[in-house]
């Protein structure tokens, strides 16, 4: 696979909630050949009700347009966690191919037989020519149809080869291997077909991986300033995951500073000790990591907290026992961590810049769970000319204006700061080493 080269104009980067949506509104109302999205979910709510009522009135204006979307299968077939049992967000699916004489194809990707072993999590919307890539998914909260939002990262990047790639693996995987169920007709796989599908669709992730070719007219000797190369990647598994051995050189090579973006702090130590390496050889190391707060598993009523709810607090403690350890970097002026926290809202973002010359755009939450469990991707551009930083400062001011800069370890709640519901929750948790597990997962 041959890297593809755009130039800088070919990449618009958004930095807020309402601007995706509005974005990917439009999109759909321009579209003329394709659209191809990929998310984790698609919401039953009014959000994703608006994206998919415009989806088929954009098919019903264009009746050849190719539209297709790809959902994570036990997501697909479920509303949030804590909802009473239902369709969830298939019965929105099947009421709209009620609805419109139109067809649109909803597939429901089963990584794993169950969700908490692995899911679809990958990212890119196709339009036309254009990829659109953010780690949100589609409802209320990550489009701020309300007043809560939940940030994330937003980049549009115009290049007919690299939208290509990504629609030949979606359709490829998951639409000609015919291993993927369309959720928006009535009748499912058995659960033992749904079984064989999943454990033929494993053993195809592991073999399939973007295929990417420059345009014909493309010529090497044509005149784009300041070129900026991109690589599109897929990860799944353990082991020859392109994604993380990326996500690992990224780390590695970087010589003067990093910057890392995560919602949920639990590195795999792989790429925990990629960090630490980095810092003792002198890179200054920036962490943007979510507050508890800001998690989307927080829940702030103690009267209404229940297991679910220790989550953002495991990832504190975590965050906490990594800047004890090496406090030594914080003093020193390499390792500068903040947490981001405005009002109610959640954080949500994903990647890491490398020398102002490389970006790393990922779903990846770069955790265990993400590094051998789901199915990600990403995209690594490289900018040698760093003139691409000039559209990316305003994304880090944005981001940046709402962090606190962490100074010493006892800045991070403890677990005594805790209230008493996830204290005495998480002392048993301790007590019984269950911790080792749950990390796993998280």
């Amino acid at each position: 696979m041959k890297n593809l080269v755009i130039s800088n104009a070919d990449i618009d980067i958004f930095s807020a909630p309402k601007e995706y949506k509005q974005q990917l509104l439009s999109l759909i109302a321009n579209a003329r050949r394709r659209i191809y999205i990929t998310a984790l979910y698609v919401q039953d709510d009014e959000a994703g009700r608006e994206i998919m009522h415009a989806l088929y009135k954009a098919k019903e204006i264009t009746p050849a347009l190719d539209i297709k979307v790809f959902v994570d299968f036990h997501r697909g077939k479920r509303g949030l966690i804590g909802e009473k049992e239902s369709l969830g967000n298939r019965a929105l699916y099947l009421d709209l191919a009620q609805q419109y004489q139109q067809e649109i194809a909803i597939y429901g990707i089963g990584v794993k037989r169950k969700e908490l072993f692995g899911v679809l999590h990958l990212k890119g919307m196709v339009f036309d020519d254009i990829v659109f890539y953010t780690g949100a998914s589609i409802n209320d909260i990550y489009m701020q149809q309300g007043r809560r939002y939940r940030l994330d990262r937003y980049y549009q990047i115009n290049c007919s080869a690299l939208a290509g790639s990504f629609c030949q693996y979606l359709s490829t995987t998951f639409v000609n291997s015919k291993l993927a169920p369309l959720l928006n007709q009535v009748t499912l796989p058995s659960p033992l077909q749904q079984k064989r599908n999943i454990i033929a669709l494993k053993s195809l992730l592991k073999k399939t991986n973007y295929k990417m070719h420059a345009p014909s007219s493309y010529k090497k000797s044509s005149v784009i300033e300041n070129p900026i190369s991109i690589e599109p990647l897929v990860g799944y598994g353990r082991r020859k995951n392109s994604l993380n051995k990326v996500i690992r050189k990224t780390i590695k090579s970087a010589q003067q500073k990093l910057i890392v973006f995560t919602p949920y702090f639990n590195l795999p130590p792989v790429l925990a000790r990629d960090v630490v390496n980095a810092l003792k050889r002198g890179v200054n190391i920036t962490l943007v990591v979510g507050d508890k707060t800001a998690n989307d598993f927080y829940i702030a009523d103690e009267s209404a907290f229940s297991t679910i709810g220790i989550v953002p607090y495991i990832y504190e403690m975590l965050l906490r026992r990594f800047v004890k350890r090496y406090q030594n970097f914080i003093d020193k002026g390499l390792l500068n961590v903040h947490l981001w926290k405005h009002e109610d809202n959640s954080f949500h973002l994903k990647g890491i810049i490398s020398d102002e010359r490389y970006h790393l755009l990922t779903g990846s939450n770069l955790n265990p769970r993400a590094w051998t469990l789901d199915l990600e991707n990403g995209m690594l551009l490289d900018d040698p000319s760093q003139h691409l930083m000039t559209k990316v400062a305003p994304e880090l001011i944005a981001i940046m204006a709402h962090t606190q800069k962490i100074n010493h370890f006892s800045d991070i709640d403890a677990v005594g700061d805790y209230p008493e519901k996830p204290k005495k929750l998480l002392n048993k948790i301790r007590f019984a080493q269950i911790d080792r597990i749950l990390k796993r997962f998280l």
